[in-house]
């Protein structure tokens, strides 16, 4: 059985520590751990591996965080892999710092990078990660919020929010979508 499991982010060195590339980070740590390193190909950087019995393509694309969807179908279809069996890490505002939530389907709830792979797919009922990063920023700053750095009191605990968002990839992978959710939700 095959997962295609993908972070968001924008490519680009402007934005490697931004809020709004929690999903390149997560992904980042996951292949880290896993002894595997990405290579780019068509639509972004990507790895190959087995966790157990599943063979997983981990997916960073580089089409920049408002068309992921060009990525996500493009190795959807090359792959062979069932919407299901997709799993798209991504930041949220509206969850506290470090939260998680793993929903089977849903809005974009104004996530452009979501409502693009939905476009894509032609359906919103792909399984995401949600990663979240608050949303502690003066009315109408949103986006300067999301682009910007994590703050150094964030940064401490990071590694350790990331390590627990590997951990729910993995029970998403082994264990199912509705076991993931109750192990990592809120959590």
């Amino acid at each position: 059985m095959k997962y295609l499991i993908v972070g968001l982010g924008n490519i680009g060195s402007e934005y490697q520590n931004t809020r709004h590339n929690i999903g390149f980070k997560i992904l980042d740590a996951f292949a880290e751990a896993s002894n595997i390193s990405f290579t780019t190909e068509r639509y972004g950087d990507v790895a190959h591996m087995r966790l157990k019995n599943k063979q997983l393509v981990l997916l960073k694309p580089s089409t920049y965080m408002n068309l992921s969807g060009n990525a996500v179908r493009y190795w959807k279809e090359k792959e062979g892999i069932e919407t299901e069996n997709i799993l798209v890490l991504v930041d949220d505002i509206a969850l506290p710092f470090g939260a998680i939530r793993i929903k089977p389907r849903g809005s974009d709830a104004g996530h452009n990078g979501l409502k693009n792979i939905a476009q894509m797919l032609g359906t919103d009922s792909y399984p995401r990660l949600r990663f979240g990063i608050g949303d502690n920023y003066p009315r109408g700053c949103q986006i300067d919020y999301v682009l910007g750095e994590f703050t150094a009191e964030e940064r401490t605990t990071l590694p350790e929010r990331i390590k627990i968002a590997d951990e729910a990839i993995k029970e998403f992978v082994l264990a199912g979508i509705q076991n993931a959710m109750c192990s990592f939700n809120n959590k």
